[in-house]
């Protein structure tokens, strides 16, 4: 083994998604993710003003 090889690091393999287009892991965390945040701020929403999604956005 020579000397350049001893001093340099390991090389470490990651086991976080890497962003891309399409139907990849990464997009659909990423998609997850969105969607718990929404559903949240829908939550939040309807405690604020005591009503339903549908009677905020007038469909009721």
């Amino acid at each position: 083994m020579s000397l350049d090889q001893e001093k340099q690091p390991p090389i470490e393999e990651s086991n976080q998604p890497e962003p891309s287009f399409g139907w990849t892991p990464y997009a659909e965390q990423l998609n997850g993710r969105f969607a718990m945040v929404g559903f949240i701020v829908l939550l939040i929403l309807e405690l604020v003003t005591r009503q339903d999604l549908f009677t905020w956005l007038g469909l009721r």
